[in-house]
């Protein structure tokens, strides 16, 4: 859908170095996921609001978080009428979610400190 293709030109380009997914077929398919994070996306459509889907939608949401994946989900008329502040949520949460990200230095600094040890020089892997 034209919400889905929006949301995925910006998520594709890992926004805040955070790597993003697209229909990703689990247990369960997902509009987009960031694994780091375990973080779900969901956009939702008109069909979501009929008390079926509705049931269908809670369960599932259920089933993530019992696996320890936090569901987003927005409905495609919003990320239409106001697709930068959807996208700024998602970037926000996803970050807080990430181990990774929070882990991360400001850009344009070295690290504080480096780990011991390291990958061992070329030549000892036998490479040239």
């Amino acid at each position: 859908t034209l919400p889905e293709v929006m949301l995925w030109q910006e998520l594709r380009k890992r926004p805040a170095g955070l790597k993003f997914r697209r229909n990703i077929q689990a247990a369960l398919r997902v509009d987009f996921f960031c694994l780091d994070a375990q973080l779900a996306i969901e956009v939702d459509g008109e069909t979501h609001n009929f008390e079926a889907r509705i049931k269908h939608d809670e369960a599932r949401d259920a089933w993530f978080a019992r696996a320890g994946i936090l569901t987003m989900r927005f409905s495609a008329r919003d990320v239409l009428s106001d697709y930068e502040a959807v996208l700024s949520s998602i970037i926000r949460k996803a970050g807080e979610r990430s181990p990774s990200f929070h882990s991360q230095e400001p850009l344009g600094k070295e690290p504080l400190h480096r780990p011991a040890g390291g990958p061992p020089p070329r030549d000892k892997l036998g490479e040239e």
